[in-house]
């Protein structure tokens, strides 16, 4: 096999060979992409090429790679719309076809190499187009492999090209340079394809992933619902370079998990940042969720516990002293008290959850936070995720800054993974959320976002524009589908791309990660063969117990101290 797509001749015997072209460019520019009419021998059915296939044209001096945008059905005898020949003739019928009446595949170029090159350049991007009549042809391996690399310590094979059985590489120090989507509607294949990033990110060895596992299934194990079984998570896969934490210690026991640590939060950990982030979910007016920094300032960092404390008329008391509506304070009281419902929410702060997630991560692990049966009350999912990111982005802002003082090395880079991201960074509140400041930063701090969602649309603009690589499934909702393509090159092509993918296992891939835009078949996850070759193919960095700053001598004599401890 070697095309895109499949070719059927007159004694149809299958593919035809790299030698001869499926059609040739007759028109077409760099904005709106070339158009390519079938040959007319009619060796090549247009009823065989698919939006989404990856071709090649053979210019004069460039050869240029890019992506089937759209098919058309054209004809060069206006009469042939009005009177159509007579179906029972099939040797008219055979004449027209591909002489008067011919398609036309409409093919967006991405990248051009040169011809006549030293060639020690790879493809760069296409500025200009290839010149009337210049042939093109179904992708080869060799042609995917040029455009997307080989699989290797960078290289992540992701998945597939349509209808090819080859392999589509992610640049993975491009992939966490930048903050990254995965993005889909529900049921699509979006969590099995952030399982196949997330063990990129792990083999790659450029970076560390703390993951808010929302669901419970990036840790230990997880579901397959369209298939009834159980898929391994990252733990099992990689033992020793994952650390899982949990808000629920009785759900992983019911799922045979051993969690490294659960976490416990303390009362005074929470912000009134925190609860204004959560006011319409807790349908706090404005007043109330105000009301939490007037407590804050009285009470300092224990306001909560103090106001918590407060029963019945004390409730009012304390809104005459502090000048706030009896009203609105007695409703943030009642909602507030909710969160006496969590269990991993205690007075005090003895545990420092934040601390000891951060401890992991600077030694160089993955942690999977698994949130349990709170995975399914946003309060709990939100408060924590936003809590704890505040912290972490706050220690790596100090590592940062001591490291250009010359008082240590940089942190290691961190990607930090959320779903229902909308939640978080929709136009109302992304400004106050700990994650909107990660993606606008970049990696000014070392640190990035992995979104996750269904909901693309509802994510605020700027927050989008500043993705660098967007996997996108099949989505159906025009809004979802504008956000997704704002601000990509030749997103009006794409657009018919992306209307056109399976329910199941395809993605629409483009930015950093990848030279062009493509369509992916996910690769395989959830078989002991695909297993084999997710933790057999390449070979990881050797796991090393480092913090920022820490000479061998201490590095040793720490864990010494901690053999023994």
């Amino acid at each position: 096999m070697t095309g895109g797509f499949s070719f059927h001749g007159a004694n149809g015997d299958g593919f035809l060979p790299r030698s001869a072209p499926f059609g040739m460019v007759v028109g077409g520019s760099l904005s709106d992409g070339v158009e390519i009419r079938l040959h007319p021998s009619g060796s090549t059915l247009i009823e065989d090429v698919k939006v989404g296939t990856f071709v090649t044209i053979q210019g004069k001096r460039y050869r240029f790679f890019g992506v089937i945008t759209d098919l058309e059905l054209s004809t060069s005898d206006s009469g042939i719309r009005h009177s159509p020949p007579e179906s029972d003739d099939p040797m008219l019928l055979e004449v027209l076809s591909g002489t008067m009446a011919y398609g036309v595949v409409s093919v967006m170029p991405s990248l051009a190499l040169p011809l006549a090159g030293d060639g020690g350049e790879g493809p760069a991007a296409a500025k200009t187009v290839p010149s009337h009549f210049s042939p093109s042809f179904p992708a080869t391996e060799d042609d995917v492999a040029s455009v997307f690399g080989r699989e290797d310590n960078q290289h992540f094979w992701i998945g597939s090209p349509l209808d090819m059985n080859t392999r589509v590489c992610l640049d993975l120090d491009n992939l966490v340079r930048r903050s990254f989507g995965v993005f889909g509607k529900s049921g699509t294949g979006k969590t099995f394809l952030t399982r196949l990033l997330l063990v990129g990110i792990l083999q790659g060895g450029t970076a560390s992933s703390l993951i808010f596992d929302m669901h419970s299934e990036y840790g230990w194990s997880g579901q397959d619902t369209d298939r009834n079984r159980h898929v391994k998570g990252l733990k099992q896969l990689f033992p020793s370079y994952v650390s899982t934490f949990t808000l629920d210690a009785e759900s992983s026991r019911r799922r045979g998990s051993s969690a490294d640590e659960v976490v416990s939060i303390g009362y005074g950990e929470i912000e009134p940042e925190d609860i204004e982030l959560l006011k319409d979910n807790l349908s706090l007016s404005d007043v109330a969720s105000v009301a939490c920094f007037n407590l804050q300032q009285r009470f300092g960092g224990n306001w909560m516990s103090e106001f918590l404390a407060r029963q019945g008329p004390e409730t009012g008391d304390l809104a005459d002293e502090l000048g706030v509506n009896r009203a609105a304070l007695g409703a943030l009281h009642n909602r507030l008290s909710r969160f006496r419902r969590y269990p991993f929410l205690e007075e005090g702060n003895r545990h420092n959850a934040a601390a000891r997630i951060i401890e992991h991560l600077e030694r160089g692990k993955h942690v999977v936070l698994e949130f349990g049966r709170y995975g399914r009350d946003l309060n709990a999912y939100i408060l924590v995720s936003n809590l704890l990111t505040r912290r972490i982005h706050e220690r790596y802002v100090e590592l940062k800054e001591e490291a250009e003082g010359g008082q240590g090395k940089d942190p290691r880079p961190l990607v930090i993974v959320i779903e229902e991201a909308h939640r978080f960074l929709n136009p109302a509140i992304s400004s106050q959320t700990t994650f909107a400041n990660i993606a606008r930063e970049l990696r000014k701090y070392n640190v990035t976002l992995m979104i996750i969602d269904q909901r693309p649309g509802g994510i605020d603009s700027e927050v989008m524009s500043q993705l660098g690589t967007r996997f996108t499934c099949a989505l159906d909702n025009e809004r979802d589908i504008d956000s997704v393509l704002a601000g990509a090159a030749g997103g009006r092509q794409l657009r018919v791309v992306l209307s056109r993918l399976e329910e199941k296992q395809q993605a629409l891939v483009f930015g950093h990660a990848v030279p062009m835009p493509v369509v992916i078949h996910t690769r395989e996850y959830g078989t002991p063969e695909s297993y084999a070759s997710l933790t057999g193919n390449v070979n990881l960095a050797p796991f090393e117990d480092t913090r920022p700053g820490e000479s061998d001598a201490e590095r040793l004599e720490r864990q010494i101290d901690e053999l023994f401890s």
